[in-house]
């Protein structure tokens, strides 16, 4: 007879896989996951088949945290440049408090075992941004980019701002400011 699934089980390994990508990378084996979940290795692909499924799974998790973080109260009425500043700090806001997490979402955006279901499912709850994205474009606030490069700027800007706010902590609003100036005056048409 099988065995039914604990929800805590599962989270405490979707949680040490996060705490090992960050350190390890994602090269990591998965005997140090389970072993950092005090678990069993069978008992990790009891719940995820293989460890990409694992990967998948965290990605897709990790998503949905940060959308809430991100999402949560946007002010869909105002400016462009209000929408992009509150995306800005909200995406700061949960990448300092959740530097483990950010780490291993770095890492798994960019690794090629990402299920195009995985992709959608992570895209989906930032359409709002992508809208606003696409008016300021047409709207000749934003330069004419395509949007997976404004994305990336963006994304690579916010990655070197958190970085100045965790080694200068004193500093961070200074920080957090600077690079979204420099974000707004790097992505915009001169007017």
């Amino acid at each position: 007879m099988a065995r039914s699934k604990s929800e805590d089980k599962r989270n405490a390994i979707l949680s040490a896989a996060t705490e090992v990508f960050a350190e390890r990378g994602l090269g990591a084996a998965t005997s140090a996951i389970s072993s950092a979940a005090g678990v069993a290795e069978g008992t990790l692909f009891n719940y995820f088949k293989t460890k990409d499924d694992l990967v998948n799974a965290l990605y897709r998790a990790i998503k949905l945290e940060l959308a809430d973080a991100m999402m949560s109260d946007f002010p869909r009425r105002a400016s462009i440049r209000n929408r992009l500043q509150h995306v800005w700090n909200r995406y700061l806001t949960w990448g300092i408090k959740n530097q483990k997490q950010q780490r291993a979402l770095q890492q798994m955006t960019v690794w090629g075992g990402l299920t195009e279901e995985s992709r959608r499912a992570g895209v989906a709850p930032f359409l709002e941004i992508e809208t606003m994205a696409r008016d300021a474009v047409e709207q000749h606030v934003f330069l004419d980019r395509p949007l997976d490069f404004i994305a990336a700027t963006v994304s690579a800007l916010a990655d070197t701002t958190m970085e100045f706010m965790r080694r200068d902590p004193r500093q961070a609003e200074m920080h957090r400011s600077n690079g979204f100036e420099t974000l707004w005056a790097g992505i915009t048409r001169k007017k």
